[in-house]
C-alpha cells in the first residue's frame, strides 16, 4: 500500500477539505483520502503507484496548488491504512 502525503496552497476551511477530497476520489482509485486546511496537507492510500503529474491532475484549473508530494509505505492497523 502507498502513502502520499501533499501539500496544498488555497485550502482555507472545511469546504476546502471536501471539495479537494472530492476531486481526488473522482479522478484516482483511492481506499481513503483525508485533507487538513490547518496543515495544508491532504494523505491519500491507495494500492496504486501514481506519478507526481497523476496526482497534479485532479487539482488543475481548481484553485488549489501543489507545493511538495512525497511518498511512503502505509502502515496497517487494527482500524485501516495509516
Amino acid at each position: 500500500m502507498n502513502k502520499y502525503i501533499i501539500e496544498i496552497n488555497g485550502m482555507r476551511c472545511g469546504m476546502c477539505e471536501s471539495h479537494v477530497n472530492d476531486l481526488f476520489r473522482c479522478h484516482l482509485k483511492l481506499i481513503k483520502v483525508k485533507s487538513n486546511h490547518k496543515t495544508g496537507q491532504t494523505v491519500l492510500i491507495s494500492d496504486v503507484d501514481f506519478t507526481d503529474s497523476d496526482l497534479k491532475m485532479p487539482l488543475d484549473n481548481s484553485g488549489y496548488v501543489v507545493k511538495k508530494i512525497s511518498k511512503e509505505e502505509a502502515k496497517k492497523t487494527l482500524f485501516g491504512y495509516h
